[in-house]
């Protein structure tokens, strides 16, 4: 996952403004108790951080993967 599916996944997810919160706010144990933001400043796995994103806001399975992903291009 790049950083920006990343982004998108979170503004498909949760919106843009719930988002931002989000990243900044919620300590994530999944990444070493940093938000995700401080987790990708650290250089950790987007992916990884993604997934403890969803564990920590109850993300049901079926939407943590293929998210974020932009339309093929024609």
């Amino acid at each position: 996952m790049r950083l920006s599916e990343f982004r998108l996944a979170i503004t498909d997810e949760f919106g843009e403004a719930y988002g931002r919160v989000l990243t900044q706010d919620l300590i994530l144990g999944d990444v070493g108790g940093m938000t995700a933001e401080q987790a990708i400043k650290a250089g950790a796995d987007v992916r990884q951080i993604w997934v403890a994103l969803c564990k920590a806001t109850d993300v049901p399975p079926e939407r943590w993967y293929g998210v974020g992903l932009r339309e093929p291009r024609k």
